[in-house]
């Protein structure tokens, strides 16, 4: 234990567990992969009970940031293991480029820009957030009859109007903002960030000053270990990690030394602009890749693993030291680097590992396939922008070919198919063939003018039915 870790909470230790494929879209053998993948199918006619719901986030991870994706110097056994285990998505994307309106995105099944919300890139003041009364994964998964939680970090707002109890979730323990250092849980206003329900732990009678990551493995390992009394159960587990400030386990000398900036004012303190490199980040993605390997260790402990649906991606986007080869872009542009994430699902008792999907997905086809799954139906009154993979997944269904949408300030874009129009901060509009061109450098735009034309439309109707950005 950390010496600077002072009354541990009441629950710290109550769930410790200890630390301890071929990639055909890439073209690449990771060093990880031991049994070739082959093409999704579904094995329609198994019978199941409806699912418990393990929903991972990674923050700002990058495409290729799993060994199991092609990255060269990270290694990720955990990860690729649930990949082997289950089915790989290489055309996944999150519902937007940056953290909060993703984080929309999923809870309400719903283009970002349908709410207010979700209108900011991401969430940085006190002004907006998920409006209680809005429908939610979590609350239409409740009111079917199943347990809720979100562990880790939320981004969608502040108290004393916006919360995850407040939406749908039965219990809470984590973050509000977008970033927190990993040791003091100090966020970007200097307050201490770390909350069990509504509640501040530094309003209570302890605070719990480990690393982060540490105790929201705690914290998820000892809830899908609990007896839920016979009610399946949904977790959103949302780690902060690999997001800024680059701070891996035992760096406390590096987080003191933020800890006093944060103290005196500086603003960017959390950014860490001038700290970080390859090596901390490879330590960040790998021991992310151990916090999961030990909830899943807990959930198999539990004897959950067969009935239980892990699904694990990023919400966006890597950042200044992921590895995105070969995309073009980063996290907060529209460009693949920027929306592409690592996606796998894994449900032992209705699919089978070892598989690999190469249908374009995002982030509110999940919402909706959760639903499906678990018995819920969407609200007629705040209808679903996703698409349920669940025929697809579960009955063979051909998915049918349907247009991705995506905005943000200044950059907007469109896939269907193969093709992606996108458009830039520099205004101009480019057509790219991503099964020729990953990479978004061979603009196709002149020579399939039609299909530009097309495309454009649809991002233009799209847009026409969301809120406008604020002034």
């Amino acid at each position: 234990m950390p010496s600077h870790a002072s009354k541990l909470s009441r629950r710290a230790f109550g769930g410790v567990v200890g630390a301890s494929a071929t990639v055909a879209a890439l073209g690449t053998t990771p060093a990880s992969a031991t049994v070739a993948e082959r093409p999704f199918r579904a094995a329609p006619g198994r019978s199941a009970k409806r699912p418990n719901i393990l929903f991972i986030l990674g923050d700002d991870l990058g495409w290729a940031d799993l060994s199991s994706y092609g990255a060269p110097h990270i290694k990720t056994p955990n990860l690729d293991r649930l990949a082997r285990q289950g089915v790989r998505f290489t055309d996944a994307y999150s519902g937007s480029a940056t953290c909060s309106p993703t984080r929309f995105s999923l809870y309400t099944g719903r283009y970002p820009g349908r709410t207010k919300g979700g209108l900011a890139e991401p969430i940085a003041d006190r002004s907006v957030g998920l409006d209680p009364n809005h429908p939610t994964l979590a609350s239409l998964l409740r009111g079917a009859g199943y347990a809720t939680a979100l562990i880790g970090k939320w981004h969608c707002g502040y108290l004393p109007d916006y919360s995850p109890t407040k939406s749908g979730w039965d219990e809470f323990f984590g973050n509000f903002g977008g970033a927190l250092e990993y040791y003091s849980k100090l966020g970007l206003g200097g307050e201490y960030d770390l909350y069990e329900g509504d509640v501040r732990e530094g309003d209570a009678e302890y605070k719990d000053l480990r690393y982060y990551t540490r105790i929201l493995t705690e914290r998820a390992s000892e809830y899908v270990r609990r007896d839920h009394r016979g009610k399946p159960w949904l977790l959103n587990l949302n780690f902060t990690t690999p997001h800024w400030p680059w701070i891996a386990d035992g760096d406390e000398e590096e987080s003191a030394e933020v800890v006093r900036r944060i103290k005196a004012g500086d603003g960017r303190a959390l950014f860490h602009d001038d700290g970080g490199s390859v090596e901390k980040y490879t330590q960040m993605v790998q021991d992310l890749d151990r916090s999961v390997g030990q909830v899943l260790k807990a959930l198999k402990e539990s004897g959950q693993e067969k009935d239980t649906l892990v699904f694990f991606a990023s919400d966006n986007g890597g950042e200044r030291f992921s590895y995105n080869w070969p995309l073009s872009g980063n996290k907060a542009s529209l460009q693949e680097g920027g929306i592409r994430v690592p996606t796998i699902v894994r449900w032992p008792a209705r699919l089978d590992g070892g598989q690999v999907s190469h249908e374009p997905v995002f982030t509110p086809d999940w919402t909706a396939t959760l639903l499906e799954i678990g018995g819920a139906r969407p609200d007629r009154a705040h209808p679903l922008d996703g698409t349920s993979l669940a025929g697809y997944l579960l009955r063979g269904e051909r998915l049918p070919e349907r247009a991705l949408f995506w905005r943000v300030r200044g950059e907007r874009a469109v896939r269907r198919g193969n093709w992606k129009y996108y458009r830039g901060k520099g205004g101009k509009d480019q057509l790219f063939d991503l099964s020729a061109d990953r990479r978004e450098q061979a603009d196709r735009a002149a020579d399939e003018p039609k299909v530009l034309a097309e495309l454009k439309a649809v991002w233009e109707r799209t847009d026409k039915e969301l809120l406008p950005y604020p002034a």
